[in-house]
C-alpha cells in the first residue's frame, strides 16, 4: 500500500492531467447539442453538392414561416368579434327621449311641426336597430360580428351594421333632411348627447380565445414524404418545394429524441471526438512546449480558456444563433500569445473552432471565418502592451470578418439585394469586445500567477518602488543591473528569446544585495573592503546569501515567479572562486560545497543568457587597458568556464546560440570600452 501511495505521489502531475483531460471532455460534451444533426449543408438557389438523397424515414413537409404567417393573418382577419348587448339601455333611452323632448321644444314649435317627435324616434330606431358601440373600433366593414344576449342568444351580423359611437348625428341629419327641415338639427344633437347611451361592448377575452382556437387549429405541415422517396439528385438546384422538403428533413433530424441506447451511443461518439481534439493539444504541448506541458497551472489555464469560449458560444446559440458572431473568439489566441507564444495560441484557437463546429449553424462558413480571423490576430497583434497596436489589430480583425462574410453572402445569394447589415454590426461589436483582452489578461495574471508582456513592461520601469530602493541603497549594483539588462536584451533579440522577460529579470536579479550592499565591490565607494575583517568562509556566505535574500525580497514585493527564476539561477551552482582559493590557502582540506551557490542551474534560454551577461559584465570591471583581442579572450574564457562547469546542461540553448551571444557581448563590450581621442589641454 505504501509503495502504491508513493507511486501515485511521484506521478501526481500526470494523474492531474488525466483528471483535467477527462473532466474537460465531460463538460464540453455536456454543452454540445443532444439532438440529431443533419449531415448535409445546403443553400437555397444553389446546386446540391452531395450524392442523390433518399428519404431515410417517413416525415411530414413543414410549412414555411411565410406560409404560416399568411395563414395566421387570414385567420385573424376572418375571425368574428364578440360584443355583449345591454338590453336595458334601449328602453331607458326612449323614455328619456319622451321626457326630454317636451322641454327641448316649445308648444308653438310642436303645433307647427306635429311630425317632429317622430323624427327623433325614427333616428333612435336606426341607432339601436342593431346596437350602439361604446367606442370607435377599427374593423373593416365586412368583419363578422357576433352579438351576445345574456351569454346565450347570439346574433350574427357585419360590423358595418353597428352604429359608431358618434353616428347618431348622421341619422338625425338624414331624418330631418327627409322632412326638408334642418332648422332643428342643433337642438336634436344637443338633446341626443344627453340621452343616447351605448349598449354594445366588446368581449375581449371571448374574441381572443376564438382567434387563438383557430390559430391553434392551423396545421404546421402540408403533406408527407414516404421512406425511400428521392428527395433531390446531385447537381439539382435547391429551390421551391425541394428546399422546403430538405428543411423539413433537417428539422426532423434536429428534433429527434433518441432511445436510451442511441442517446448513450451519440454521447460516446461526441466524447471520442472531443477527447481526440484535447489529446492533440496535449501531444502538441508535450512535443513542442514541454515547459508548458510540465506546468499543470499553465495546462489548466489553456483548457479553461477553451472551455470558456465553448460555454459562451453555447449560451449565445441557445439564446439566439443570429448573435453567434458577437462572441470575441479572437481573445483566445490573443491571451495565449500574451502568456505563451503565437504558435500555441493559433493551434489552440483552431482546435477550439473545430469543437465549436458541432454547436453553431452553418459550421463550414463559421469555421472558415474564425480560423481566418485567428490567423490575422496572430499575424497582426504584436507588443500587446501598446494600446495603439491593439486598436489597429482589432480594426484589421473586424475588417477581415466583414470581407469574409460579404464574400460568403455573395456566393450563397448571388446578389446584394437582400443583404442584412445587422451582421456587420455584430462584427463591430465583436471587435469592440476583443478590446476586453487587456483587463482579462490582468485578471488571469492574478488568478493563475502568470506574467504577460504588459506586466513586464510595468516592472521594467526603473521608477518602481523596488528599483528605486535598489538605486538608493546599492547604486553600484543598480548601475550593474542596468548594464546587464542592456547586454541581455541585445543577446535575446539576436537568438529570438523573450527580450522583455530577460530585461526585467536582469533589472531585479541582484536585489538581494540591498541587505549588505557594502560587501559587494560595485558599492564600495570609500575604498574600504569589509571582507578584510572576515574569514573567507563568512565572506563567501554573505556573497552566496544575496541570492536567498533576493528571493525573499522578491516574494515580499509580489514579483512574478518567472522573474524570481532569474534571481534563483543567475549564479547557478557556480563556485565563489576567490574566497574558496583564499580559504584553501589556509586549509587544504576545504571542500567546494561551502563555497558554491545553491542553484538551481539555468533552465531556459533567458536564464542562461542572464548568467553569461551577469558574469561578463561584472568581470569586465577588472579589465585593464582593454583591447579588442583582450575583450574577445575575456568573454571566451568566462563562458567556456561556465560550460565546462555544466551550468547550461538544463537550458534549451544550443552551441550556435551561445556563439551568437558571445559575438554580441564582444561587440557591446568593445563599444563600452572604446578609446577616446585625447584632447589638448
Amino acid at each position: 500500500m505504501k509503495d502504491l501511495v508513493n507511486k501515485w505521489y511521484k506521478n501526481h502531475a500526470f494523474l492531474y492531467k488525466i483528471l483535467l483531460f477527462i473532466s474537460t471532455t465531460i463538460l464540453i460534451v455536456y454543452l454540445f447539442p443532444k439532438s440529431g444533426k443533419f449531415k448535409y449543408d445546403f443553400d437555397k438557389g444553389k446546386p446540391w453538392q452531395s450524392e442523390n438523397l433518399y428519404a431515410p424515414f417517413d416525415f411530414a413537409i413543414k410549412k414555411s414561416a411565410e406560409e404560416l404567417e399568411k395563414e395566421q393573418l387570414e385567420v385573424s382577419e376572418n375571425s368574428p368579434v364578440y360584443f355583449e348587448i345591454d338590453l336595458a339601455v334601449k328602453p331607458q333611452v326612449y323614455k328619456a327621449y319622451d321626457d326630454k323632448f317636451k322641454t327641448a321644444f316649445t308648444d308653438s314649435v310642436l303645433k307647427a311641426n306635429p311630425e317632429l317627435k317622430n323624427v327623433g324616434i325614427a333616428a333612435l330606431d336606426k341607432i339601436y336597430a342593431v346596437g350602439l358601440l361604446d367606442e370607435n373600433y377599427d374593423y373593416v366593414a365586412y368583419k363578422e360580428v357576433i352579438i351576445l344576449e345574456d351569454q346565450t342568444q347570439k346574433t350574427r351580423t357585419e360590423f358595418s351594421k353597428l352604429t359608431a359611437f358618434d353616428g347618431f348625428k348622421k341619422f338625425i341629419g338624414t331624418e330631418l333632411r327627409s322632412k326638408n327641415d334642418l332648422r332643428f338639427k342643433t337642438a336634436f344633437v344637443s338633446m341626443f348627447f344627453d340621452i343616447v347611451k351605448p349598449n354594445l361592448a366588446i368581449n375581449k377575452s371571448l374574441t381572443q380565445s376564438s382567434i387563438k382556437e383557430k390559430l391553434d387549429a392551423i396545421s404546421l405541415v402540408r403533406g408527407s414524404v414516404e421512406k425511400g422517396t428521392l428527395l433531390i439528385s446531385k447537381g439539382e438546384i435547391v429551390e421551391g418545394n425541394k428546399y422546403d422538403v430538405l428543411k423539413s428533413l433537417e428539422a426532423e433530424y434536429e428534433s429527434q429524441v433518441w432511445s436510451a441506447s442511441d442517446y448513450n451511443l451519440v454521447i460516446f461518439a461526441y466524447a471520442l471526438l472531443v477527447a481526440l481534439v484535447l489529446l492533440m493539444l496535449l501531444l502538441f504541448l508535450r512535443k513542442y512546449r514541454i515547459e508548458v506541458f510540465m506546468d499543470n497551472t499553465k495546462v489548466t489555464f489553456i483548457f479553461f480558456n477553451i472551455l470558456l469560449m465553448i460555454l459562451l458560444t453555447t449560451l449565445i446559440v441557445n439564446y439566439n444563433a443570429q448573435y453567434v458572431y458577437v462572441i470575441p473568439l479572437c481573445i483566445l489566441p490573443l491571451v495565449l500569445k500574451a502568456f505563451f507564444d503565437a504558435r500555441l495560441g493559433l493551434f489552440a484557437h483552431v482546435l477550439t473552432i473545430l469543437l465549436l463546429g458541432f454547436i453553431v449553424p452553418k459550421s463550414n462558413e463559421y469555421i472558415f471565418l474564425q480560423i481566418i480571423a485567428g490567423i490575422v490576430t496572430i499575424l497582426t497583434v504584436s507588443e500587446l502592451y501598446k494600446r495603439a497596436n491593439l486598436f489597429i489589430s482589432v480594426g484589421q480583425i473586424t475588417l477581415i470578418y466583414i470581407i469574409s462574410y460579404f464574400a460568403f453572402y455573395v456566393i450563397h445569394e448571388g446578389s446584394l439585394d437582400n443583404i442584412d447589415f445587422t451582421t456587420f454590426g455584430l462584427f463591430v461589436i465583436c471587435g469592440l469586445a476583443t478590446l476586453f483582452v487587456q483587463p482579462l489578461i490582468y485578471i488571469y495574471e492574478k488568478l493563475f500567477g502568470l506574467v504577460s508582456d504588459v506586466s513586464l513592461l510595468e516592472l521594467s520601469d526603473t521608477n518602481t518602488k523596488l528599483l528605486k530602493e535598489l538605486s538608493n541603497k546599492a547604486p553600484g549594483t543598480f548601475h550593474h543591473s542596468l548594464n546587464v539588462a542592456n547586454l541581455a536584451e541585445a543577446s535575446a533579440n539576436e537568438i529570438g528569446a523573450n527580450a522583455m522577460l530577460i530585461r526585467v529579470g536582469a533589472l531585479y536579479h541582484d536585489i538581494g544585495k540591498m541587505k549588505n550592499p557594502t560587501f559587494f565591490t560595485e558599492n564600495q565607494a570609500t575604498g574600504l573592503n569589509p571582507h578584510d575583517e572576515l574569514a573567507p568562509r563568512e565572506s563567501a556566505k554573505i556573497i552566496i546569501d544575496h541570492v536567498i535574500n533576493g528571493i525573499e525580497t522578491a516574494k515580499k514585493n509580489n514579483l512574478p515567479d518567472r522573474v524570481i527564476d532569474f534571481i534563483r539561477t543567475h549564479h547557478g551552482t557556480s563556485l565563489v572562486y576567490y574566497f574558496y582559493m583564499k580559504e584553501k590557502g589556509m586549509d587544504e582540506d576545504t571542500t567546494e560545497d561551502d563555497f558554491r551557490y545553491p542553484g538551481p542551474q539555468p533552465f531556459s534560454k533567458e536564464t542562461a543568457i542572464l548568467m553569461m551577461c551577469d558574469s561578463v559584465e561584472a568581470a569586465s570591471k577588472s579589465l585593464k587597458d582593454p583591447t579588442s583581442s583582450k575583450i574577445d579572450k575575456f568573454v571566451e574564457t568566462i563562458i567556456a568556464k561556465q560550460m565546462e562547469d555544466g551550468q547550461f546542461l538544463n537550458a534549451n540553448i544550443t552551441f550556435k546560440e551561445i556563439q551568437i551571444i558571445k559575438k554580441v557581448l564582444k561587440s557591446k563590450l568593445a563599444n563600452i570600452f572604446h578609446l577616446r581621442i585625447e584632447y589638448p589641454e
